[in-house]
């Protein structure tokens, strides 16, 4: 049996996108992708987590939260806020479950970032996946509304592609020998 060709180049092919332009994708798009995430290996179907949608003055919060954690100007923070149209907060939910620990559930909150990611890029939007070591600060907990057992994964950033970056060229595929073995 063969992998669909299609899901193998939409892995394949795609790129990370630090610059986006302004356009973004349309809510019901996004909400289409969303109910897609059902196929995410979830043992015990779990569903620990969940997106927050960040679009226009939204944005600002996640910025104000970020320089209240690093003490610093405020509006370098409002910039990386507001450098994509949509920014994507991945936050983990956990939920108490004997059989599923904690580090599981948040490999299931790992596969719905990437799965966005993949599903953008396909549909033709760009998309960053961003962290640092604020992501998990009190204060940007707090801008986030967070419950005070969930926590953050990161961010996705999305918007359109530049043109500049519409023709790039395929990565070279990994050598299996250094990443694959068997027992």
């Amino acid at each position: 049996m063969n992998a669909d060709p299609a899901a193998l180049a939409a892995i394949r092919d795609r790129r990370s996108h630090s610059k986006v332009t302004d356009d973004a994708p349309p809510e019901a798009l996004l909400a289409e992708f969303v109910g897609a995430m059902s196929s995410i290996a979830d043992h015990s179907g779990l569903r620990p987590w969940r997106l927050i949608e960040l679009r226009g003055d939204a944005r600002l919060r996640l910025g104000e939260g970020l320089a209240a954690a690093a003490g610093e100007k405020r509006e370098k923070y409002l910039a990386k806020a507001t450098r994509a149209p949509l920014v994507l907060a991945i936050v983990v939910t956990p939920r108490i479950n004997h059989k599923v620990p904690v580090w599981e559930q948040e490999a299931v909150a790992s596969g719905v970032a990437h799965a966005l990611g993949l599903l953008l890029h396909e549909a033709g939007w760009g998309s960053i996946w961003r962290t640092g070591p604020l992501t998990r600060t009190a204060p940007v907990h707090e801008a986030h509304e967070l419950a005070p057992e969930e926590y953050l994964l990161g961010w996705l950033y999305v918007g359109g592609i530049p043109e500049r970056d519409r023709k790039t060229k395929p990565r070279k595929p990994l050598d299996p020998a250094r990443h694959l073995s068997a027992l």
